[in-house]
């Protein structure tokens, strides 16, 4: 399969959305489309703009001491943490400066952080940072493991999401459904692609695509 590639462009920021539209599987549901991030969170060019369109999207009374960073967005969120910290965005942090790190996942598929993180959460001013936002079921457990470690969540922020909110917590994303107004997912038990009898293009989580 020949990936055909579509840009859709959004206000507030000059990099385009490289999304693909088939049948595709995740690890939780089937979708429509495939959103190719690998160049916005790779290319420093593509990463400063999604973290600048961010930046003045949220209050400018906002505190931060962390951005957790999913979905491989380490470069998104260190540009993002150099435009608050440009913009006059407040950390309570001793350095005065905002820490960058990543979660892991044990064998329960939760999300963990090693004691050497834990003063980096504990009562800090957090940001989650991640790629995209579907079902929810990954970025519930990033809030949920968050708070676990004693993390404040001040923004839940994705470069593309098609819900509004997670666990109670507003998301803050670049792209969204009036964007991709025809995006669909559904659970692969109730797929409307399966049932039309179109097999699958590719196998797709946040890193890429494994073409079948």
């Amino acid at each position: 399969m020949e990936l055909n590639y579509k840009k859709i462009t959004a206000s507030g920021v000059n990099v385009p959305l490289k999304v693909v539209k088939g049948h595709f599987a995740t690890n939780h549901a089937h979708t429509n489309y495939y959103i190719d991030l690998t160049t916005i969170k790779s290319r420093v060019s593509e990463a400063q703009e999604i973290a600048s369109a961010l930046c003045h999207m949220y209050l400018y009374d906002m505190i931060v001491d962390t951005i957790v960073c999913m979905e491989g967005t380490e470069v998104i969120g260190t540009l993002l943490a150099q435009e608050l910290t440009k913009g006059g965005f407040l950390s309570l942090n001793a350095h005065k400066t905002i820490y960058i790190i990543k979660p892991e996942f044990n064998s329960n598929s939760q999300i963990i952080f090693k004691d050497n993180f834990k003063p980096m959460l504990n009562g800090k001013n957090v940001i989650i940072l991640t790629a995209t936002v579907t079902t929810g079921l990954t970025i519930n457990k990033a809030i949920e493991g968050v708070q676990y470690y004693g993390g404040i969540i001040r923004s839940v922020s994705a470069v593309f999401s098609i819900l509004k909110e997670a666990n109670g917590i507003p998301i803050i994303s670049v792209f969204g459904q009036n964007d991709l107004p025809d995006y669909e997912y559904n659970d692969y038990r109730n797929c409307p692609i399966c049932k039309a009898g179109k097999k699958l293009d590719a196998l797709i989580n946040p890193y890429g695509y494994s073409k079948l």
